[in-house]
This record gives C-alpha cells, sequence and structure tokens, in this order.
C-alpha cells in the first residue's frame, strides 16, 4: 500500500520562498501569477494491508515527524 502526504503552509504563514518564485516567474515573463505557495510532498510505501490502519499510521507520522503542525497543514491520501 502507498500513501502520498502533501504538506503546506499554514494560511497567514508568511512564505518566503514561494514569494521568491513569484518573483523570478514574473521575471521570466510569466504574467497573471497572483499567489504562490510552495510546499512538501512525500511518497511512502507501506507493508499495511488495511486502508483505516494505513491512514491512521501516516497521520501520526505525520503528527510526530513530518509536518510542523504549528505552522503547516496536512493531508493524506491512501493509494492501493
Amino acid at each position: 500500500m502507498k500513501a502520498r502526504v502533501t504538506i503546506t503552509l499554514k494560511n497567514g504563514v508568511l512564505d518566503p520562498q514561494g514569494q521568491a518564485i513569484e518573483g523570478a516567474l514574473a521575471s521570466l515573463g510569466f504574467s497573471g501569477v497572483d499567489s504562490v505557495r510552495q510546499g512538501k510532498v512525500f511518497h511512502i510505501e507501506l507493508a499495511e494491508t488495511d486502508p483505516g490502519s494505513a491512514r491512521e499510521n501516516v497521520e501520526n507520522m505525520c503528527e510526530k515527524l513530518l509536518a510542523n503542525t504549528v505552522i503547516e497543514d496536512y493531508t493524506v491520501e491512501i493509494i492501493n
């Protein structure tokens, strides 16, 4: 079983890397970009066979290590 975890900064948290990317896109001639927010994606292979148990385990991984839940949100997608 596989899991995809997407981690993004919470709304209202300053994103200097996203702002730098936004500026770089404008300097390269890409117009119409209003905002860029950067994040992280993790692809995790699990030895788990139960989707519910897999989701619970991955959410625990996010809470304990993968995400800084003070400033980041995360979503977990379980893929069979």
